[in-house]
């Protein structure tokens, strides 16, 4: 019988960004393809970039120390060279301009000796570390607007974006040598640009380009590398040129092509202003060498300066590690200790186990040897009766040898199938052994029975440990005490071949002597336990069958009125049927839909309750036509279990995820809420009167203490069950001792026990063709019902099919 689930959405984010393309170098201009021949084409110039300087792909950026090249990581606090320059309080450091203007200078020079035209020399091409340290990227941001090459498809540029609140997605080009991670960096950027920032990004960068652009490109004429020189000439003015407005900064940058400078500038750096006009010659040729320009008076004679300035740069930046790497170390000794000495407690508490689990022991074995020797007779037999005593006596011995050896060979053999699962579970064993533990050494009230009962908090430690060892040894022997499931009878219907022969309940009269089933057939049939048992039958008949106009959903068995079964069915109907007399003793009809779950009180025979899908919960006296109670929720009502022991309480699983335990004097809000399942709440059973099992189409169990309803709200299960499959389907739950049996959508029964969260055992239904009688796999067919046969180790199960197994734990 399926479920209504709720629909789960999942989404996929798929970006039509292109990352940022660091290549150091790279020709992304068509117009350079025809430059000077140095290179052919741009597939060519790709390839040789890759293979001449011998790079791999790199998420890195790029600066030059000592003369050679160094990757350096391009972190999440540097800042785009664009944003460096125009920030409105930006003081001209003469020092600091010129330590950058060098990296780039050294930057371009690595090109250039590699025959590589650089093009996007701009400071939106560059990031900045906060020592300065300049990293070369080339970003979407960056490309040529005007570029018509393969790959501008595929760019999404800043007159596009605006460089808000991108997502900058890293990507691998085949135009690349060194790729750079600056998803990050960006949106950071972004984020500081949108802070009332006097130069608007996105125009900015607009302007860019034509401010970059060389007199010769500007003709229509290819880049080269005089043209780089051009660029870096504008970079240099634009280094110790501040702006107090874009329309400012725009004039400014606009008459530098025609090498007109602010009077400023003429003013406090006319060494500056002086090199600049020979990098920005309008005549390509009569501007200098990139090699030229690096050992140019203007560079070379701060050198002494700026290698101070490298050296405390350096100095720093090795601090910084060093740093780093203290405080990594440090937290990793924090939590290395933090693991030992988590450690040392967990082989404390251990060994304090091992101690009582050894006196327990030993005691015991002072007992068993106290009733031995109580139970040792000493016979003397008479002088005359002595030869016939002997040879009794040499009997008896010979007898107890041979049974205490079988005895001993079958230990062997069960201690060793024990051992195995033992050992194949003992993760989650051993994770059920802390929790266990952890549970029983909580702190204890102020207000509890121990603490005012005279004892010392040595006494109230030990009593608690001695309880929770036995009561984990409890689990454990049950745990173990079973190897399989066996079946004692297949249930065979003379209605086999029908197609509607789901049942979707069973249940066991108050002496276990008949067990009814009922399904979407609309009948209820009652069967008798021993004649299925014992009975060598081709098709078994029920002893008793009820018809009704509508598919059943649940049927409960009272405990008290041996032959009276309560029903709910799809038309939202909940019916109580005398067995004795075959017919329908009282008719309910005040749930407005489909009624999913009935059960009777055990502590009081007279009272029923049922849920439904109307959201409600009503409470009945079958003395009565009408209801005696109701409780209104929001949800769907799956499931209603009374305790065992009380007629004042009663627990619904709900399709809003969640279990709800009422107390029946005062309905009108909840004693508590148990919140963790992450679908519908198929079914509620309680084990005993604290403790309630809950089942999920989330796959799981989840076992609950009813001592935390304190809080109102409990998150956190004492147990989750998990190993059986079901995710659509109402599969069944019983309980019994301490065992608690579901069904599966695998086409099988589970069983669990509460102490430990994977199945002790489990067995797998046959699906078998009715005609052909051969074995058939069909991943429809699913565990619908269980019910165990009171307190027994015998359980009844069906499956979609209407193939009903009785079944025995052994």
């Amino acid at each position: 019988m399926k479920m209504e689930n709720l629909s789960e959405f999942g989404y996929q984010v798929s970006g039509s960004s292109r990352g940022l393309n660091s290549s150091e170098a790279s020709n992304r201009n068509p117009r350079s393809d025809h430059d000077s021949g140095i290179i052919a084409d741009r597939t060519r110039q790709d390839k040789s970039v890759l293979t001449r300087l011998n790079r791999v792909r790199t998420q890195f950026g790029y600066f030059r120390e000592d003369a050679g090249a160094v990757i350096r990581p391009v972190e999440q606090k540097d800042v785009s060279l664009r944003q460096w320059l125009d920030e409105r309080t930006r003081v001209v450091n003469a020092f600091e301009c010129l330590h950058i203007f060098i990296q780039i200078v050294e930057i371009v020079n690595l090109a250039h000796s590699q025959g590589i035209v650089v093009h996007n020399i701009r400071p939106s091409c560059f990031v900045m570390s906060s020592l300065n340290r300049v990293s070369f990227i080339e970003s979407a941001s960056c490309s040529d607007s005007d570029s018509d090459s393969e790959s501008n498809d595929d760019v999404l540029t800043s007159q596009e974006t605006g460089l808000k609140g991108q997502n900058l997605a890293h990507t691998v080009s085949e135009n690349t040598w060194l790729q750079s991670s600056l998803e990050n960096l960006e949106a950071s950027c972004s984020e500081q640009t949108e802070k009332k920032q006097h130069f608007p990004m996105k125009r900015i960068l607009e302007m860019e380009t034509d401010w970059y652009t060389s007199p010769e490109e500007a003709e229509g004429s290819p880049g080269s590398f005089a043209s780089d020189v051009y660029r870096l000439g504008v970079l240099l003015f634009e280094l110790y040129c501040t702006c107090n407005s874009a329309e400012e900064k725009n004039a400014t940058m606009s008459s530098l092509r025609h090498r007109v400078f602010p009077p400023p500038i003429l003013l406090k750096w006319p060494k500056v202003a002086l090199f600049c006009l020979w990098l920005l010659h309008p005549e390509p040729a009569s501007r200098p060498k990139i090699d030229e320009v690096l050992q140019s008076e203007f560079l070379t004679e701060p050198k002494d300066k700026l290698d101070e300035r490298v050296a405390a740069i350096d100095l720093k930046e090795k601090f910084n590690d060093q740093d780093l790497l203290l405080e990594f170390l440090l937290v990793m000794q924090q939590r290395k200790q933090e693991a030992a000495d988590n450690l040392r407690n967990i082989v404390s508490a251990v060994t304090s186990d091992l101690q009582e689990v050894a006196k327990l022991e030993s005691l015991i074995n002072r007992k068993q040897e106290s009733n031995t020797n109580l139970g040792v007779q000493v016979v003397e037999d008479s002088p005359s009766n002595s030869s016939s005593s002997g040879f009794r006596k040499r009997t008896r011995l010979i007898t107890n040898v041979h049974q205490n050896e079988y005895h001993a060979s079958e230990n062997r053999g069960n201690s060793s199938a024990q051992s195995s699962r033992l050992m194949r579970n003992f993760r989650k064993l051993e994770s059920a052994y802390f929790s266990t533990r952890q549970r029983a050494f909580r702190p204890v009230n102020s207000n509890s029975k121990e603490s005012v009962s005279g004892f010392s908090s040595e006494d109230q430690f030990a009593g608690r440990r001695s309880r929770w060892i036995n009561s984990f040894l409890d689990g454990l022997c049950k745990y173990l005490s079973f190897s399989k499931l066996k079946v004692k009878a297949d249930l065979k219907q003379a209605d086999l071949l029908s197609s509607s022969n789901l049942v979707c309940s069973l249940s066991f009269d108050r002496d276990g002597d008949f067990f009814a089933t009922a399904g979407v057939n609309k009948k209820i049939k009652v069967f008798e336990y021993d004649s299925i048992l014992n009975g060598n039958r081709d098709i078994h008949y029920p002893v008793v069958e009820m018809a009704s106009r509508s598919k059943f959903s649940s049927i409960c068995w009272n405990s008290y009125i041996k032959g009276q079964i309560a029903s709910s069915n799809f038309d939202g109907v909940v019916q109580v049927w005398d067995v004795t007399r075959n017919e329908v003793y009282m008719e309910m009809r005040e749930h407005e839909k489909r009624a999913w779950s009935v059960d009777f009180s055990s502590a009081d025979p007279t009272l029923l309750a049922s849920g439904s899908d109307d959201g409600s919960v009503k409470l009945w006296n079958i003395n009565q036509g009408a209801s005696v109670g109701t409780i209104k929720t929001k949800a769907n009502v799956c499931s209603v279990q009374f305790p065992l022991d009380s007629g004042n309480s009663l627990a619904f699983g709900s399709a809003d995820y969640r279990v709800y335990y009422y107390d029946l004097r005062n309905p009108s809000k909840p004693v508590c809420m148990f919140v963790g399942h992450e679908k519908s709440v198929s079914y509620v059973k309680f084990i005993d009167s604290t403790t309630l099992v809950s089942s999920s189409t989330d796959n799981t169990l989840k076992l609950w203490d009813l001592s935390e309803c304190s809080s109102h709200v409990v998150d956190c299960p004492v147990q989750s069950f998990t190993g059986h499959t079901n995710v659509k389907n109402f599969v069944g739950l019983s309980v019994s001792d301490g065992y608690i049996a579901t069904g599966s959508e695998t086409n099988e029964v589970f069983v669990y026990h509460k102490a430990f969260p994977m199945p002790a055992l489990s067995y797998k239904f046959n699906s078998t063709d009715p005609l052909s009688g051969d074995e058939v796999d069909d991943a429809e067919q699913f565990v619908s019902s269980v019910c165990w046969r009171n307190q027994s180790s015998t359980l009844v199960a069906a499956n979609s099919m209407g193939d009903i197994k009785l079944l025995e734990m052994v």
